[in-house]
């Protein structure tokens, strides 16, 4: 049976996060703490509504969430200077670390991988990636509510 280019994507991208999360540090962290981080680091200061949004999850889980990360060490909270009411999360130097050395052991595991695999492959590869960056865009702005048209 032919799976279909949905089906086979979707199976492509569930293997690629399980291959890389196998020997990944956690630094004890469970998924959505790291997934939090992560976005802490790329978009903070970031509000805790927003985080939340982001993260879809509702206030009070987002709120243990940060109390995780920042009991680790990873973030921390302060006052928005523009709005006393509101809460700012931003990752601390150790989150930043965190982070960035979790992405650069995925990058050097996929360029690993991709350094054993044929030429052909990997330009075939290099050709797609443009498509599976608009595939996402795509997808983030369809569960944003917007309607994204692709030229």
């Amino acid at each position: 049976m032919k799976r279909s280019l949905a089906s086979r994507l979707n199976s492509a991208t569930v293997h690629v996060g399980r291959a890389l999360r196998a020997s990944a540090d956690t630094h004890g962290l469970a998924a959505e703490q790291r997934s939090a981080l992560s976005v802490i680091y790329f978009a903070g200061p970031i509000r805790m509504g927003a985080l939340a949004a982001a993260e879809r999850v509702g206030a009070p889980a987002m709120t243990r969430t940060v109390l995780i990360l920042e009991a680790a060490g990873l973030a921390r909270r302060g006052r928005d200077p523009h709005d006393e009411r509101a809460v700012l999360v931003s990752a601390s130097r150790k989150g930043a670390q965190t982070v960035a050395k979790g992405r650069d052991d995925r990058v050097r595991r996929i360029a690993a991988a991709l350094r054993v695999m044929p030429a052909e492959s990997r330009r075939r590869l290099r050709a797609s990636v443009g498509d599976l960056e608009t595939l996402i865009e795509t997808l983030e702005a369809q569960a944003r509510g917007e309607a994204k048209a692709i030229a």
